[in-house]
């Protein structure tokens, strides 16, 4: 489309729910910044316009969003934070505070670089559907931070398109974790290795009395779902690996 595309690379949300600390030897939260870098290698590869694409890293940009972070958390209460993402005494206080951090890219007065002072601009932001609350919640409280809003064609508040998950290759829901090789297929995968993580770990919806397959909990047949580009042939899988009869009746030719 020809528009200038941002991607938010939330290593420190990464640390904040899954990182860890051992006594004598400290954390692991560099582990993270270093997962941010192949993840960020593995965007590039797709191919986006390199004049119109700004890809960042939370721990390394947060200086630059930090008056936008403030705003929001500002605008907030704990209660509505509580309601919306589940907050509770367990809770650490940086999980807390992130979603103000996952918010502040929704506005374009948050990146002084590469846009200057613009806070006119519209935001479009595709994401799974796992993050919808963030959005919600930044839609709610958005007049505070763009100047005449009311002016504005969105009324400054960011877009949502709602995307499925590609399923991990441990089960049909949930989401590939770059943490967990085991879990997700890489760009940087050779064929070899797609082949191997695909019968030796991705979960299989076959039923033990040869009578079909839960198709719903077939990643395989997910998988399919995503890459095959003949409607007709995807069809006739369905059909036999859910029955159990025909050519695609059993897990290994589906994989295959």
């Amino acid at each position: 489309f020809r528009v200038p595309l941002v991607i938010q690379m939330t290593d420190d949300e990464k640390f904040l729910w899954k990182g860890d600390y051992v006594e004598g030897e400290g954390d692991d939260l560099m582990r993270f910044r270093g997962l941010t870098t192949e993840n960020a290698k593995d965007i590039i590869a797709c191919g986006f316009d390199k004049a119109k694409t700004f890809i960042f890293s939370d721990l390394e940009y947060f200086g630059h969003m930090y008056p936008n972070i403030l705003r929001i958390w500002k605008a907030v209460t704990f209660s509505t934070a509580k309601g919306a993402f589940g907050f509770d005494g367990d809770s650490n206080i940086g999980q807390i505070g992130f979603p103000a951090i996952q918010a502040a890219p929704s506005f374009p007065s948050t990146f002084k670089i590469p846009f200057g002072n613009r806070d006119d601009m519209c935001c479009l932001i595709p994401c799974a559907i796992d993050q919808d609350p963030y959005f919600r919640v930044t839609r709610d409280i958005s007049h505070k931070l763009v100047r005449d809003a009311d002016k504005h064609v969105l009324k400054g508040k960011p877009a949502l398109v709602h995307s499925k998950f590609f399923p991990p290759l441990q089960g049909s829901t949930g989401k590939m974790s770059s943490s967990d090789e085991n879990s997700a297929v890489f760009l940087t995968d050779t064929a070899e290795q797609i082949h191997k993580k695909i019968f030796n770990y991705a979960q299989s919806g076959e039923k033990k009395d040869g009578s079909g397959a839960d198709l719903e909990m077939d990643v395989a047949f997910q998988w399919l779902k995503f890459f095959l580009d003949d409607d007709g042939l995807l069809a006739k899988i369905e059909a036999e690996y859910g029955s159990g009869v025909g050519e695609f009746r059993s897990s290994d030719s589906v994989k295959g």
